[in-house]
């Protein structure tokens, strides 16, 4: 088989915090509160099917599983489980998400071949007063943080910060963090579905039951000594060069603007995941070309080799270290 970039239908999740907004993307929701496109997974609780080519039809797990390395390349798998490391998400956020955490690959309470959870943020859309919690304030030990929950008052001890269309943050495990209402959001991280609750805003669950909590489990993996979160503004000055929004042990993810055509290449150690955040163009390679709109997640495979955007778009490129 001839390698060729690959697309997916995603899978799509409802979350008590969702809406309708993905449907921008020409994407077809179910029906009700659609919070989560799974877009690129290989999991347990969400794997997609290629929707193009040769392979549509398959799950990425039995890509995985036919052609291993050939596609994903030599560092592809997840040491852990062998599976895909990487999970790629849009999220449409209506309204506030709960404050939350996540643990590393080494917290010994994680489910048997579940990973830990690094990931990054970038804002492809938000509304004027958009607001996320990144962090806690400075100084708040575990022994605050334990107390001001037992009294109700956890949001006096979390960072807020206003942001916008373009922000970029970097979201190592241990980070306490929530995506606020009016975010619409990619999002690149570890192939983990392991989120621990710290405070929900009181509100109950799609089945009409309060969410659960995750306190002490929160409690033992936050950073108090701060994680290494790094956030940042992404506006591009050039064409056809890559800023870095994130460097992690797990994803390197860049973002460039195509005006003309850049000609990029792979390499045998890893395969590359462009995200369309806007604009148009297209994907050219030795054997074809492939038309890309904003929404689309696209996985290039490690053995495809030359490959050239063109049109007039701004991606988001993501590869493994």
């Amino acid at each position: 088989m001839k390698p060729y970039p690959l697309l997916f239908k995603p899978e799509m999740k409802e979350r008590v915090w969702g809406g309708r907004n993905l449907e921008q993307f020409g994407l077809e929701l179910p029906e009700g509160h659609i919070g989560e496109g799974w877009m690129i997974g290989d999991h347990p609780n969400g794997t997609t099917q290629v929707a193009n080519g040769e392979l549509a039809g398959l799950g990425l797990d039995q890509i995985r599983e036919q052609y291993g390395k050939e596609l994903f390349g030599t560092k592809g798998f997840s040491e852990k489980n062998g599976r895909f490391p990487l999970l790629i998400k849009l999220l449409d956020c209506q309204d506030d998400l709960s404050v939350q955490v996540h643990p590393n690959d080494h917290y010994d309470r994680l489910p048997k071949g579940e990973l830990g959870k690094t990931e990054m943020w970038y804002i492809l859309d938000a509304k004027p007063d958009a607001k996320i919690i990144y962090g806690l304030n400075d100084g708040v030990t575990r022994e605050q943080l334990a107390q001001a929950i037992e009294e109700n008052r956890i949001l006096g001890s979390l960072r807020e910060i206003a942001v916008e269309a373009g922000d970029s943050f970097y979201i190592p495990a241990g980070t306490v963090h929530a995506l606020g209402a009016g975010v619409l959001v990619a999002e690149i991280q570890q192939n983990s579905d392991s989120t621990y609750r710290l405070y929900d805003y009181d509100r109950l669950g799609l089945d009409g039951k309060p969410r659960e909590l995750h306190i002490e489990d929160s409690l033992n993996v936050i950073a108090y000594e701060g994680s290494g979160a790094t956030y940042m503004k992404t506006e591009l000055q050039a064409s056809n060069e890559w800023l870095t929004l994130a460097n992690s042990p797990f994803f390197v993810t860049e973002k460039g603007k195509v005006e003309q055509e850049w000609q990029l290449q792979t390499t045998e150690a890893s395969f590359v995941i462009h995200i369309i955040c806007d604009g148009t163009g297209t994907i050219r390679w030795a054997d074809g070309e492939l038309n890309v709109k904003p929404g689309q997640c696209c996985l290039i495979p490690a053995n495809l080799g030359e490959y050239t955007l063109t049109g007039s778009m701004t991606v988001l490129r993501s590869y493994l270290p």
